[in-house]
């Protein structure tokens, strides 16, 4: 699901006239896709989904499905932040849960991916910036969750 609504996204940016500044987008959603065919390769690959994933998978399906009935490109890019947002939450729950699960690399490019976004937009207008944004809101949100405790660790010293 985290390749949909990226790719949606791209496509219903691309309809509203965004050119380069839609690539980070598209990338936001090629990559999780090229993650997902190698997992059927790896042999090591591990997938526990639980009822909460479903439900946030189904939420993800609705808001795509609205995005069809609709057709208008602002909508799409709503629904489809709406969309990838649901598939986000429980891979932040797992990474506040249990961070050693997560690498923070993956979301540090997928960070300074989106951030390049910004340099490309010609005009700012809502499709060329709205998932960017929403992109560094998600990336930074994981990367504080894996790395919280290294960042937060409290330093206790004794005084002699």
């Amino acid at each position: 699901m985290w390749s949909v609504a990226p790719l949606i996204a791209t496509f219903a940016a691309l309809a509203d006239g965004v050119k380069w500044a839609v690539l980070p987008v598209f990338v936001a959603g090629f990559s999780p896709l090229i993650v997902f065919i190698a997992s059927f390769i790896n042999k090591k690959s591990y997938w526990k989904l639980e009822k909460f994933d479903y439900l946030c998978g189904l939420c993800s399906i609705l808001a795509l499905a609205l995005w069809a009935i609709t057709k208008e490109p602002v909508i799409a890019i709503i629904l489809a932040i709406a969309s990838d947002a649901f598939v986000a939450i429980p891979t932040l729950m797992k990474s506040w849960k249990y961070p050693e699960t997560e690498t923070v690399d993956a979301y540090t490019t997928g960070l300074f991916s989106s951030l390049t976004s910004f340099a490309a937009i010609k005009m700012w207008s809502f499709a060329e910036i709205a998932f960017p944004v929403y992109l560094v809101i998600v990336n930074l949100s994981l990367i504080i969750s894996i790395l919280r405790k290294k960042i937060f660790k409290k330093k206790f010293t004794v005084k002699k």
